[in-house]
């Protein structure tokens, strides 16, 4: 059972990809200079809710808590995916806490669902492409996967070192957002409800849709709630639960819930995560 632990996620800091608008997924996306920022900033909002001691905020500021600080269980473990910009995120944050992880481990598990043949693709091309509709059903939808890609582009993929280092089932030709919520939560109950059982708290950094394909699980979602779902990057979000496993508030609690609810609302309105 979950109840004795913390989960605690975030969202990668804005990737390159993320700042020119591309159909992201599995190209592997550095930090922007804003994503390097949001993940400092982060840190500071990590190392006020976590335990210990509190360094001083130099170099990032200190951004506004909208709620009490909120002690979390220790030790730490870190997982994040394969992917450069959450590992980039995951090492600034490791690099930065007050007490450091105890453990810090990728999963391609976690990995931002495969896109298909819109990877790296302009979101305005393929809108103006395929239409609205059809556009935010490949985005949003749980069920429907975008165009596989073709011999070209995949080959172009798994000939990467990335891939070529992961097991097989890392890259398909495409996704839907059930196969991700498939392969989170195996991860989940692998790898993270034993530390939860345990006490512990885990900081799992990952993606736009495997965090959705993550909070899909943790609370029960249902299509129409996924749907609705956008999760800000670099955005800590922390899950408590009840004596039955139950996330207690349902659907966690930013610690910085202010700006984190403003920036889903500006993703919800430029089309969703």
């Amino acid at each position: 059972m979950r109840e004795t632990g913390v989960l605690i996620v975030l969202r990668h800091g804005q990737s390159t990809a993320n700042a020119a608008g591309l159909f992201t997924g599995v190209l592997d996306a550095p930090l922007s200079d804003q994503g390097i920022r949001e993940a400092h900033t982060a840190t500071v909002l990590l190392n006020l809710a976590l335990p210990g001691e509190r360094p001083p905020t130099t170099g990032t500021g200190s951004p506004a808590m909208t709620t009490a600080p909120e002690p979390a269980a220790a030790p730490v473990t870190l997982f994040t995916s394969t992917l450069t910009r959450a590992r980039q995120t995951a090492a600034i944050v490791a690099a930065g806490l007050a007490h450091p992880p105890v453990g810090c481990d990728a999963d391609w598990r976690l990995n931002e669902r495969n896109y298909g043949a819109l990877t790296g693709r302009s979101k305005d091309d393929v809108r103006a492409e395929f239409g609205e509709e059809q556009f935010v059903a490949w985005r949003r939808s749980v069920a429907e996967a975008p165009p596989a890609m073709g011999d070209l582009l995949y080959d172009e993929f798994a000939g990467t070192a990335l891939f070529r280092a992961l097991p097989a089932a890392a890259l398909n030709r495409t996704e839907a957002l059930s196969d991700v919520i498939t392969r989170v939560d195996a991860f989940l109950t692998e790898r993270v409800d034993p530390l939860l059982a345990r006490g512990e708290t885990v900081l799992v950094v990952a993606h736009g849709n495997s965090l959705r394909a993550l909070c899909a699980v943790i609370d029960g979602l249902s299509d129409g709630q996924i749907r609705e779902l956008n999760l800000p990057t670099g955005q800590p979000l922390v899950y408590r639960f009840d004596a039955r496993g139950r996330p207690v508030p349902f659907g966690g609690r930013y610690l910085d819930s202010v700006t984190a609810l403003a920036a889903a609302l500006t993703l919800a309105n430029e089309g969703g995560t």
